[in-house]
């Protein structure tokens, strides 16, 4: 449904005469709101079954006209029909003589639909660049909103360099002006850094920032939890995003603000977004083509929820990136290795954190700089405020990842030994601490786990002593492809030393 009234911009919502406005009118409605639709139109169906009834129609009314009150709509009509009767749909019933509005379908025919549209500042979102030989380079998409002319300057976002409009093409025709809805072509006077995903304009006030505040309507099975990591598809652009921080569920029957650390299908929230790049974005309510987004899970590729910018953040634009002299490859040459993160994942007694340990002994011995970051160790300082809820366990891996980046710009080898049960969230690792991530999965079986399992953990759990245990009431989603494997129940600790340092060199040279 979201997808559809996305695209629209008319909505009709149905509704039962016996049952009026229920929840699913008002979700409906709220939907239809958020996706930018300004005309709505509440048809009043089986009024045969309430006797045609002119007060239930009344009471109907009034409070869907309640309800849509607080929304920025330019019309509602509210129409009493019956769609077995024929009543009010081609022409007015004599069944309703106390209505004297229009029908269902005249309406829908004579109704004036216009989008707000902004006409002064030319926006595209580039789709495509086309280059068909050595002497031509394109810039293909759809016109979101303004008019361009051949002549006039552009500006590439995100780069924000400047350029002047060489031709103008609609298929292959050339024009000398193009608008709003229009496919077209630009080609621009000098060579500029644009890429599918960038955009052309001629307005100076859209955003080029890595976090924004939304509202989205959450549509996967799985509930949204603050830390947790998806692609976000805007316009023409995708990029990693994180949801950062949820401010509040929007309560679907009155609209008031309702605290939240979970989000559940169907729900509408209001939360932070945070980048892996800057990204160019506006708000929805300017141009909807830069304001409309998605959020994609990275392991399914199903869409997970729809939103729409309401605005950027100003810590975005207030923190900048202070570069500095001494870089990482001055510090990794100093130290005559290269730097890389090794992360050891598997369940608790799989020996992840004792096959670090010797293979950090085993690297140090050889002249590496090293160093070793425990899962139990790291929860006695940095992380100690966090539990073991999901959404802990995913601010808890964000954490560490970025501390092992730091520790790869410093030219050391780092070592990480984490359950980090989630796909999604060693993935989120991966993209925080690039292409020096290597991934370890220590796979020892569940059953072996537990036999080594000297504390007893294992059985607590099972006891119900120890809540969200991973392996027992909280999941563990096994890599599908580590770069290195082993299962330490097939090995001595010194040859699994051995196999996991001989597979590690492969990275370092």
């Amino acid at each position: 449904m979201a997808v559809g009234a996305s695209f629209a911009d008319l909505a009709v919502i149905l509704v039962d005469a016996t049952q009026g406005v229920v929840t699913q009118t008002k979700r409906h409605a709220r939907i239809c709101a958020l996706m930018g639709i300004k005309h709505l139109v509440l048809a009043v169906n089986k009024m045969d079954l309430v006797d045609y009834d002119q007060q239930k129609y009344e009471d109907i009314k009034q409070e869907f006209l309640q309800l849509t009150d607080s929304f920025n709509l330019d019309s509602v009509q509210v129409i009493p029909v019956s769609a077995t009767e024929g009543d009010n749909i081609t022409k007015n019933s004599d069944n309703t003589p106390w209505y004297q509005e229009s029908a269902l379908l005249p309406y829908l025919e004579n109704i004036v639909v216009t989008d707000d549209v902004d006409m002064e500042h030319f926006v595209m979102p580039v789709q495509r660049v086309s280059r068909p030989n050595h002497t031509f380079r394109g810039f293909q998409g759809q016109v979101e909103a303004g008019a361009l002319k051949v002549g006039d300057e552009v500006i590439t976002l995100p780069s924000k360099e400047k350029a002047t409009v060489k031709s103008l093409l609609v298929t292959d025709q050339e024009e000398d002006e193009v608008f709003v809805g229009q496919p077209v072509t630009v080609q621009l006077d000098r060579e500029v850094d644009v890429s599918r995903g960038c955009v052309l304009t001629t307005s100076e006030s859209i955003s080029v920032t890595d976090m924004f505040n939304a509202t989205l309507l959450w549509m996967d099975d799985t509930e949204l939890v603050e830390g947790r990591n998806y692609l976000v598809k805007l316009g023409t652009q995708m990029l990693p995003g994180t949801v950062m921080n949820i401010k509040h569920k929007i309560d679907i029957n009155t609209g008031q603000e309702v605290p939240a650390d979970k989000v559940y299908k169907n729900e509408l929230v209001k939360c932070d977004i945070s980048l892996a790049e800057d990204m160019v974005f506006d708000k929805f309510d300017h141009n909807e083509g830069l304001g409309g987004f998605i959020l994609i899970d990275r392991v399914t590729n199903m869409t997970s929820g729809s939103g729409v910018v309401e605005h950027e953040l100003r810590r975005s634009t207030n923190v900048v990136w202070q570069d500095t002299d001494i870089s990482r490859e001055i510090r990794a040459q100093q130290k005559g290795q290269k730097p890389v993160t090794l992360w050891f994942t598997g369940l608790s007694g799989s020996g992840k954190s004792t096959l670090a340990n010797e293979v950090e002994k085993r690297l140090v011995s050889t002249g590496h700089h090293t160093m070793l970051l425990d899962g139990d160790n790291v929860r006695h300082g940095l992380n100690k405020n966090l539990g073991f809820k999901e959404q802990d366990r995913i601010e808890n891996i964000r954490r560490i990842a970025e501390v092992a980046k730091l520790m790869n710009d410093a030219g050391l080898l780092t070592m990480t030994s984490f359950i980090s049960p989630y796909e999604n969230d060693r993935q989120q690792a991966r993209e925080i601490i690039g292409d020096d991530f290597v991934e370890i999965y220590v796979s020892t079986p569940l059953e072996e786990c537990e036999k080594r399992d000297v504390k007893g953990l294992y059985e607590k759990a099972r006891n119900g002593e120890i809540p969200n245990f991973t392996g027992v009431s909280s999941p563990y989603e096994a890599p599908e492809n580590p770069d290195i494997e082993i299962d330490t129940s097939q090995y001595s600790l010194e040859e699994a030393t051995d196999y996991v340092v001989k597979q590690v060199m492969k990275y370092l040279d």
